[in-house]
């Protein structure tokens, strides 16, 4: 079986902040033929990070890729991510649960960069 992934956020009390995650969950699961994707989120939406590993592992999953969707490393990353992971797969035994880097240092980060700051310039250089 392919392994899942959980596109993991911080989540927000603004509904569409969470809702523009779980958006971006399903784009990769189309754009990467993927079987299984959850969005997932560390406080102020749901799934939390266990619901959606629990739901994967229902499906059979027993590897899970988790994409911390969070620009730069941090406190969040650092400390609670590790310890969220840990005491986890203390729970499922057989489960291998991967985590990524966050996005901050990904070449395609500097692009979309140029790609945003170009836009405004040309917008404001065209009137």
């Amino acid at each position: 079986m392919s392994p899942g992934i959980i596109v993991f956020a911080h989540g927000s009390r603004i509904a569409s902040a969470n809702q523009a995650v779980c958006e971006v969950a399903a784009r990769l699961a189309q754009a990467g033929s993927f079987e299984h994707v959850e969005a997932a989120f560390l406080e102020l939406g749901q799934p939390d990070l266990e619901g959606a590993v629990a739901r994967l592992a229902s499906y059979g999953v027993r590897r899970i890729v988790v994409l911390p969707y969070f620009l730069t490393p941090g406190l969040h990353l650092e400390r609670d991510l590790p310890r969220i992971v840990a005491d986890i797969s203390s729970k499922y035994s057989g489960l291998e649960i991967l985590v990524t880097p966050p996005l901050d240092g990904h070449p395609a980060l500097l692009e979309v960069l140029l790609d945003r700051a170009r836009a405004v310039i040309n917008l404001t250089t065209s009137h």
